[in-house]
């Protein structure tokens, strides 16, 4: 009983997650990495159906398959994540124009994401297929 209880919930928190990751995807606020990395630790201790599904899914498979295996991100994923939450946050803030307080908190908000995803390992593959990891 306690199993299935636990298997429920982990399957239910990695639904959520995967929800709120693709609202993250839309609004430049939510980030989606997360989510997505919170679901695929649920569904690998609840579904193998489902963690299966999300490390073949065409769109962020690999990087999960990536996280997954080493920890680290691809070196242009970070760029490209980085150079979204400038670009994102930038112009909400302009956006926001005459409303200080919420233009300082998404500079903040914005500033904790860029230092929190520099912060990650990151993997190149050579032509041998060999992974180095940095930090």
């Amino acid at each position: 009983m306690r199993h299935k209880l636990k298997r429920y919930l982990l399957l239910t928190i990695g639904i959520l997650a995967i929800i709120l990751g693709l609202i993250g995807a839309v609004l430049p606020i939510l980030p989606t990495t997360p989510f997505l990395i919170v679901a695929l630790w649920c569904f690998a201790n609840s579904s193998p159906k489902f963690h299966q599904a999300l490390l073949n899914n065409p769109w962020f498979g690999d990087a999960l398959q990536q996280w997954e295996q080493h920890r680290s991100i691809n070196p242009k994923t970070k760029i490209k994540a980085m150079l979204l939450i400038i670009i994102s946050f930038s112009s909400s803030i302009f956006i926001l124009q005459g409303r200080l307080y919420l233009q300082l908190g998404l500079a903040i908000l914005g500033i904790s994401l860029l230092i929190f995803l520099s912060r990650f390992k990151q993997t190149t593959f050579s032509n041998t297929a060999r992974i180095k990891v940095k930090k």
